[in-house]
């Protein structure tokens, strides 16, 4: 494994539920149908959200970028059959990740009473960056033998 990087965060629970109490769309805005059917699972408790939130960030930090011009739902944390978080990018956030070589990026989450926090690790994927430089190499043999005729 190549790592491309690494990304951690930490939250304060309570900004979290304050945010939940004070805007009503707050979790919407955030995660995906799937991370909410995941929440709503565990009642929409305030440290499973800030957990979700708190792996978005590590998610954007191990990728270098921050939010930018990317938006909160595409970057998921869907959990597999046995509730081991892992991430799915859609849009902008994943072609960033594929144009960068980007592969899988791995996901721990924990809270305590007061903080939920994550750390992600981003791998290059050898195999997009493999198949890149392949298509570089036939293209440039298709041009050599398109300039000796």
């Amino acid at each position: 494994m190549i790592i491309y990087g690494i990304g951690t965060d930490i939250i304060e629970i309570d900004r979290i539920k304050k945010a939940m109490e004070r805007y009503p769309g707050f979790v919407d805005r955030l995660f995906t149908a799937d991370e909410l059917a995941y929440l709503e699972g565990k009642a929409l408790s305030p440290q499973h959200v800030a957990g979700g939130f708190s792996a978005k960030e590590a998610v954007l930090k191990s990728i270098g970028t921050g939010l930018r011009n990317f938006k909160w739902k595409e970057i998921e944390i869907i959990r597999d059959v046995k509730g081991k978080p892992f991430v799915r990018l859609n849009g902008k956030v994943k072609d960033y990740a594929d144009g960068n070589y980007i592969g899988d990026i791995h996901i721990t989450i924990s809270h305590s009473r007061n903080y939920a926090t994550a750390t992600a690790v981003a791998e290059i994927s050898i195999e997009k960056r493999w198949m890149d430089i392949e298509s570089m190499l036939v293209g440039a043999n298709e041009m050599r033998g398109r300039s000796i005729n």
